[in-house]
């Protein structure tokens, strides 16, 4: 008889190891505590719009060319892939901006016209991200995390320069130009970690950025929920929406017995929680948790996030699908998220506007406006917070854009500390997990196995390999590799 498996939560490590699970024949059922799956990558859709609310970057296709087809499936099965040109717009201020296309070699043209000579020194830059993104692709990301040995191999022994200094020293020895500068710190920004304490060796992401490009699912990144959701369900995963579990039950002897919901205990021989790591094991009793809250609050967490889901009654022009507003003090801004949590008075955001690319995405002659500003978590968010910063933004947007915006919108959503608290049970509100600093890298991370009770297990963006979607998608893998080895 198979044994049972209880997954909490449906995000992107929750449905890798679904699927994973349910190909070695074990019996799987998830349960998400939300109307809809997806977790943190849910969508909102309004008066004809369609936004994506979390993740909307899609980087490294081949994390999720290779999870596809460990199935005999190809991502094209499932969703239909663009490769965006440029891949994003960065802005410096008015009539200031810098398109990152395609290629490399559109790239090295970007770069010689801002700086002389950067191309040749960007060339033996990417060279050696590339290299750096093989060794974490082939040697190190598909580790499990339980001992440091893991690191140690002959291709990482000749790597250890990188991991003894950091991307904000190495990318500012080497260009000059702060422009340029801030765009090759950008990509670590996906680590959740300032430039400054992100070890070299995750110039990996420069390659991730430049090398593979920025891509867009059809009908956003709600498509890849969809397409994993659909191949869980035909391996047999059986799926639970407003499931929300209250209690994982240990027997006497210290093994996972069960798990509670709306007071009925569901019996179940493993447990698998990849719903916050620092929630899940207040799902406990005190005895069999591993983290202290003492532990969690000295690690370093990515940031959260201000989210603003807009309907505009026009297009808009001279913007990107992906823009970012670089035009405000990096560090200052870097500083508010890292060294004294506080809002900041002139934040850095983001903007996407998925419909340039993708008609789907909103009603004709219209468009969809997804606005991220990273700040601290754990900080106060209140509605006139909130309010205040929408205005901030959008007085940016229309200065730096040289167009009205304001009047032209319809509605307007947010998102941020508080729910992602009510709604992910999320540590202080962080909406990305813990930074990849060095001292939180592989085995130094939570693990995913409990040493308290025996067959429970995690996994997501608060364990290995860290956050972001595709090491979700690994975190799933590695996690059920461990259940199979521990559960035949």
């Amino acid at each position: 008889m198979s044994k049972k498996i209880a997954i909490i939560g449906s995000g992107f490590s929750s449905m890798s190891a679904a699927s994973y699970l349910a190909k070695s024949g074990f019996d799987v059922n998830v349960y998400e505590k939300n109307k809809t799956l997806g977790g943190r990558a849910r969508q909102l859709k309004k008066e004809g719009f369609t936004f994506d609310m979390g993740p909307s970057w899609y980087w490294m296709p081949d994390v999720f060319e290779s999870f596809f087809n460990d199935f005999g499936k190809k991502t094209a099965d499932f969703y239909k892939l663009e490769r965006l040109d440029p891949g994003y717009q960065v802005f410096f201020g008015e009539n200031e901006s810098i398109c990152i296309g395609d290629s490399l070699e559109k790239i090295y043209d970007v770069f010689e016209k801002e700086e002389k000579d950067s191309s040749k020194k960007l060339k033996k830059f990417i060279k050696s991200a590339n290299e750096n993104y093989d060794i974490a692709i082939k040697d190190l990301v598909y580790r499990p995390g339980i001992s440091p040995l893991e690191l140690i191999t002959p291709t990482t022994i000749k790597k250890i320069k990188y991991f003894l200094s950091n991307i904000k020293r190495d990318v500012c020895k080497d260009f000059e130009s702060p422009k340029l500068r801030q765009i090759l710190q950008f990509p670590v920004l996906f680590l959740g970690a300032k430039p400054s304490e992100t070890p070299s060796f995750y110039n990996f992401m420069n390659y991730a950025d430049f090398g593979l490009g920025t891509w867009h699912p059809e009908k956003g990144m709600y498509s890849v929920v969809e397409a994993m959701s659909s191949l869980a369900k035909s391996l047999g995963v059986k799926f639970h929406t407003e499931s929300n579990v209250e209690k994982i039950v240990v027997n006497d002897i210290g093994n996972v017995a069960g798990i509670k919901i709306n007071g009925d205990t569901l019996k179940t021989d493993v447990v698998l929680s990849g719903a916050d790591y620092h929630h899940s094991e207040t799902l406990l009793d005190k005895k069999y948790r591993r983290y202290s809250n003492v532990y969690w609050d000295k690690k370093v967490f990515a940031p959260s996030s201000l989210l603003f889901y807009i309907g505009l009654n026009k297009k808009v022009e001279n913007v990107s699908h992906h823009s970012l507003f670089f035009d405000v003090d990096f560090d200052k801004h870097a500083s508010t998220i890292y060294d004294s949590p506080s809002w900041p008075d002139n934040p850095l955001f983001y903007a996407n506007f998925p419909s340039i690319s993708d008609s789907s995405m909103a009603p004709k002659g219209k468009e969809a406006c997804f606005i991220l500003v990273p700040i601290a978590p754990g900080i106060e968010d209140t509605k006139k917070i909130r309010d205040h910063y929408l205005d901030l933004v959008i007085n940016r947007l229309e200065k730096l854009t040289h167009q009205p915006i304001k009047k032209e919108i319809l509605f307007c959503e947010s998102f941020c500390i508080n729910d992602f608290v009510s709604e992910y049970n999320s540590y202080k509100g962080n909406a990305y997990g813990l930074a990849n600093t060095l001292f939180q890298t592989a085995f130094l991370r939570p693990k995913l196995k409990s040493k308290r009770v025996k067959n429970l297990y995690f996994t997501g963006q608060l364990t290995v390999p860290g956050p972001g979607v595709p090491p979700a998608i690994i975190s799933g893998k590695l996690v059920s590799d461990l259940i199979s080895k521990t559960n035949p």
